[in-house]
């Protein structure tokens, strides 16, 4: 029974857990009430709360399962655990063809040349297969474990680069990161710059101080009681041709 429950679960398309049958109309009811109840009591949104402790023997199934207190769980007939470790090739039952870390005991090997000659190798031993199998096809077992023996090796020095791997990405997208951030700051401190030389510039125009009007067409005269409205106008239409003018600058400078 339970080699049939292995196999179903390790199956290219398993069949759903046999606890889908406990979510009823009537269970999914009462563990919506319990929901609800346990989140007044704490005073939780009840939206937030994956668990609800000491619930009912039939309501077990409609909530999430518990952590694993040992850090282990089975997936699709898989044990898995939560530290993610890379296995050693005996503890599956594969010959090493490299030396380990602990025979290595500190000295450095050149991995490269390592995966090099494995390779060669397994390219050997293929063209040996090719041979074998056209002259004693039944002969051929012993050539295909030689090959897995091989590919298994490649993939484990392979992996045994993936924790230097990631350092090294994570550096990269650090470095890429720090180098947008610049580039960032210097766009702006460009931008500062540039307005603060508009502004200057803008700063130096200078205005009449005694409420005259200087025109071409008018000259400078002192705006007196009868020409007070005139005057006015005229003053208001420079004060926004000049503002025109100035934000036309800005726009140039900036676009």
């Amino acid at each position: 029974m339970a080699d049939q429950a292995l196999e179903s679960a390790s199956s290219t398309f398993p069949d759903p857990p046999p606890f889908w049958r406990d979510f009823t109309t009537d269970k999914v009811e009462r563990m919506e009430s319990l929901r609800t109840r346990y989140a007044d009591q704490t005073g939780l949104d009840s939206s937030t709360i994956i668990r609800v402790p000491d619930v009912p023997e039939d309501l077990v199934n409609l909530q999430p399962p518990a952590e694993p207190a040992d850090g282990k769980w089975r997936l699709f007939g898989m044990e898995l655990t939560l530290k993610d470790e890379l296995q050693s090739l005996e503890s599956g039952g594969v010959e090493r063809l490299a030396p380990s870390e602990e025979e290595l005991e500190g000295k450095h090997i050149d991995r490269a040349f390592v995966l090099k000659r494995l390779a060669k190798s397994l390219l050997l031993n293929f063209l040996e297969l090719m041979g074998v199998m056209g002259i004693a096809p039944e002969q051929g077992a012993d050539k295909i474990q030689d090959i897995r023996t091989l590919l298994l090796n490649l993939h484990h020095i392979l992996n045994e680069y993936r924790p230097h791997q990631a350092r090294e990405q994570l550096i990269a997208l650090m470095q890429d990161q720090l180098d947008a951030k610049r580039a960032e700051t210097a766009a702006v401190r460009a931008v500062v710059d540039k307005a603060k030389r508009v502004l200057e510039g803008l700063g130096s125009i200078e205005l009449p101080a005694d409420g005259s009007v200087s025109t071409p067409e008018i000259g400078a005269r002192p705006i007196n009681s009868v020409q007070a409205k005139n005057h006015g106008r005229v003053h208001d239409e420079l004060r926004r041709a000049r503002g025109r003018d100035a934000w036309g600058a800005l726009d140039r400078d900036f676009s």
